[in-house]
């Protein structure tokens, strides 16, 4: 457990070196608890804490990693801009509590924090444009260039090289992460299959739905920080056009039809906050259905079916925020949980 003074101070003990993890976690393992993951890049919110308390449920022990990593960030990206607020994500996780017996006699909270520094995380060193990078990093080939990674080329390469080099430095049982970050989610399925990991395996690493503001449905992110009050006002704007799409998917319309729907509510919406003389501008990066399985973008006429699951997704700029959402179109059952 670190000593460093320039930490907040705590009552979950905070690791800064993987070296003194893994004594904390040689022990569990002596043991026998088992251990839950939840990788955060801090800025938590109530979408964070969703993924802390199934951990809390169903583990142990429950480990928070709290990193922002250089790598998912291309240089013109809001690297140095990104919240950090460790303190209040330190005093989030000491709130959350699980009562594992029905009387409350006994109850779980955060085990430990996982706060490494940059040079711990990569220690060949880390610069954000990927042709100078030197060392080593992941790429999960033909399943990052789609949908997020149209936008964000290198943003699946540094994810992928992150969360390999924590789940070796945490070994969980169980990981667990978001459905907002869908593709993320999935691709993360994959490379803990294709790389033959135990710590977690693919069955063990856990999609959680969605966090959402109650009153508007607006997906829950560390990113909403960033709008302004009259971006706030038109941010529901991406999931409105994803029920949309879902609901002519779900009524027999073609892909392109659906899309167009979406659309057409982005359009109504821009149209009213101009109207309402509010100061934000909205502009669509994309809206687009892709099987959820190979990420590939679906023929333009193809219709609902009952075998194939769905991914509706979009992203929105609202002035220099960019929000995304998704919805599961079929048995998300496949994939959630």
């Amino acid at each position: 457990m670190t000593s460093d003074s320039t930490l907040p101070q705590s009552s979950i003990p905070i690791f800064r070196t993987i070296a003194d993890y893994r004594k904390w976690r040689n022990e569990a393992f002596a043991r026998g608890q088992s251990v839950g993951f939840v990788p955060t890049m801090g800025a938590l919110h109530n979408g964070h804490l969703s993924l802390v308390r199934e951990s809390l449920k169903h583990n142990d022990l429950t480990v928070v990693s709290i990193f922002v990593n250089p790598a998912q960030f291309a240089p013109h990206e809001d690297l140095a801009t990104y919240p950090r607020t460790l303190p209040t994500d330190l005093a989030l996780l000491e709130a959350e509590k699980f009562d594992v017996q029905s009387n409350g006699v006994e109850k779980r909270t955060v085990s430990a924090v996982f706060v490494p520094t940059v040079n711990e995380m990569y220690p060949s060193g880390i610069v954000q444009n990927v042709a100078e990078q030197k060392g080593t990093f992941v790429e999960v080939k033909g399943y990052g260039h789609q949908m997020e990674g149209t936008s964000r080329p290198t943003f699946f390469r540094g994810v992928a090289t992150v969360v390999t080099k924590l789940f070796n430095a945490i070994q969980p049982n169980n990981a667990y992460f978001g459905q907002k970050d869908i593709q993320q989610a999935l691709l993360l399925k994959r490379l803990s299959r294709d790389l033959l990991l135990a710590y977690p395996d693919p069955e063990h690493l856990h999609i959680i739905p969605t966090a959402r503001d109650p009153t508007d449905g607006l997906a829950l992110s560390s990113r909403n920080a960033y709008l302004s009050a009259s971006g706030r006002q038109v941010a529901p704007t991406l999931r409105a056009a994803i029920l949309a799409a879902e609901e002519a998917w779900n009524n027999g319309c073609t892909k392109d039809e659906c899309i167009a729907k979406g659309v057409e509510v982005v359009e109504a919406r821009k149209n009213k906050a101009r109207a309402d003389g509010l100061d934000v501008n909205v502009k669509l990066d994309y809206l687009e259905m892709n099987d959820a399985s190979t990420f590939e973008v679906l023929d333009s006429g193809s219709r609902k079916a009952d075998t194939r699951l769905v991914i509706l997704s979009g992203a929105l700029y609202v002035d220099k925020t960019r929000l995304i959402d998704n919805n599961l179109l079929g048995d998300s059952h496949q994939v959630l949980g």
